[in-house]
């Protein structure tokens, strides 16, 4: 329990996890479509993963970044989405405070890898579109495997203090969690003590990574724009039809990230329905629209999808 009889504070051992509130009769039935959605998330993910792994001609940085992309979309709605299921299906709404903490390092960590992904594709973007003859040179195999163990060791120390700020903390009002898995924001609010300390440590996180991030991925665009004006109109298609696909993948994660760490600092109300649809839309629509964005704007990963689904692609191949 959260209080004992004599009304003192006390450490949580477990959280409950409400699931979607007011609509606790129709998740039931909600599960299957988020059960169907995370389904192809993971396929979708894995084909792509599949595909730049066998086809020896798209080993270069853009695709090996956007692997790492995949396999980050399936980490992220994995840590997340069979514990909803177990809530929806099971009424298993009980979590362990170690696992909550658990759950909550690893979509947090695993955010804040995908925003350094993204800045790395970014990166790679304005090489190969401004700097042409050194993107060979400057984005080495070797050089890119760094990066991507970079964004694995940047997210996880960036979430390393989490638990130690969440320990600290004790738990006398309620052990009731208003989504259907642990967030920071979430579970700190459930503390009967001065959470500053908490606040001021995902301010921190958010600057210096999702908001120094997104600075970095915008300059890269504007100097990519400035780049493209000066080209060729079959240059600038060419140029423009290499970005999209990032571009939409930026907007797909960032979007739905700052919009619920906003609903969450400025939000009145705590057991409102908007933060509980916005966190469960910014864990599976990421890695559910990834792959089909990428899928549709590349041309090699839809040549060989077709293939795969014995389209015949005589007719666009080059």
């Amino acid at each position: 329990t959260m209080v004992d009889p004599n009304g003192s504070e006390s450490s949580a051992t477990y959280f409950i996890l409400i699931g979607l509130p007011g609509l606790e009769k129709a998740q039931f039935w909600l599960a299957f479509p988020l059960c169907s959605l995370y389904l192809i998330a993971v396929l979708g993910n894995l084909t792509v993963i599949c595909i730049v792994r066998t086809e020896h001609r798209l080993h270069e940085p853009m695709y090996i970044f956007l692997c790492m992309l995949s396999g980050l979309d399936i980490l992220i709605s994995t840590s997340s989405m069979p514990r909803m299921m177990a809530v929806f299906w099971f009424n298993s709404t009980t979590i362990q405070f170690d696992a909550c903490l658990l759950q909550m390092f690893a979509i947090h960590s695993l955010s804040g890898m995908e925003s350094t992904v993204l800045l790395a594709m970014a990166f790679d973007r304005y090489v190969a579109i401004c700097h042409p003859l050194r993107h060979a040179t400057v984005l080495t195999l070797p050089r890119v495997t760094k990066i991507g163990m970079a964004a694995v060791v940047r997210g996880t120390s960036l979430m390393a203090p989490l638990p130690i700020f969440i320990k600290r903390l004790p738990f006398c009002r309620s052990n009731i969690l208003s989504h259907s898995y642990c967030l920071h924001q979430d579970v700190m609010k459930l503390a009967c003590a001065d959470i500053r300390v908490n606040i001021i440590y995902g301010l921190i996180v958010i600057i210096s990574a999702i908001g120094l991030d997104s600075l970095l991925i915008s300059l890269s665009y504007l100097l990519i724009l400035k780049t493209v004006l000066g080209l060729t109109r079959e240059a600038q298609a060419k140029a423009f039809g290499t970005c999209v696909s990032h571009v939409c993948a930026v907007f797909i994660f960032y979007v739905p990230f700052i919009g619920l760490s906003m609903v969450h600092r400025f939000g009145k109300r705590h057991d409102s329905l908007l933060p509980v649809i916005m966190a469960n839309t910014y864990l599976l629509v990421p890695p559910v629209l990834n792959p089909i964005v990428y899928g549709v704007k590349t041309k090699e990963i839809r040549q060989r999808i077709l293939r795969l689904f014995h389209v015949n692609t005589h007719t666009s191949d080059p």
